[in-house]
């Protein structure tokens, strides 16, 4: 059976099982999201390790991808949209193991924190 950590998109069941896992240190991966200040403060998925907006994304992309390089990233945002374009342009700058949460924050069904 293929890794969760291995596929390209997961849901919202899967991240939550991912996060599981990885609070136990089973597995390690970094959850970014995507979304604006705004957005994020409103109420983010519990276990977010970094906020890097989409409007700074020539900020923040270049440096991020060079210390992140070897490491399994899952991107998030509202509805899965904003992190997917940005899973795609990490995955053709050499980010193989970039994942989308498919469906975002509006799908997800675990702990939110604020």
């Amino acid at each position: 059976m293929q890794s969760l950590l291995d596929k390209s998109n997961i849901h919202s069941e899967e991240l939550e099982e991912l996060l599981r896992e990885r609070e136990e240190g089973k597995i390690d991966f970094l959850l970014v999201d995507v979304r604006e200040d705004m957005e994020y403060k409103m109420g983010h998925i519990k276990g977010v390790d970094l906020l890097l907006p989409t409007s700074s994304f020539g900020q923040w992309a270049e440096k991020f991808l060079e210390e992140h390089k070897e490491k399994t990233v899952i991107f998030t945002c509202r509805t899965g949209n904003r992190s997917g374009q940005v899973q795609h342009i990490f995955k053709q700058h050499g980010l193989e193991r970039a994942i989308n949460h498919a469906g975002g924050i509006v799908s997800y069904r675990g702990e939110i924190a604020k």
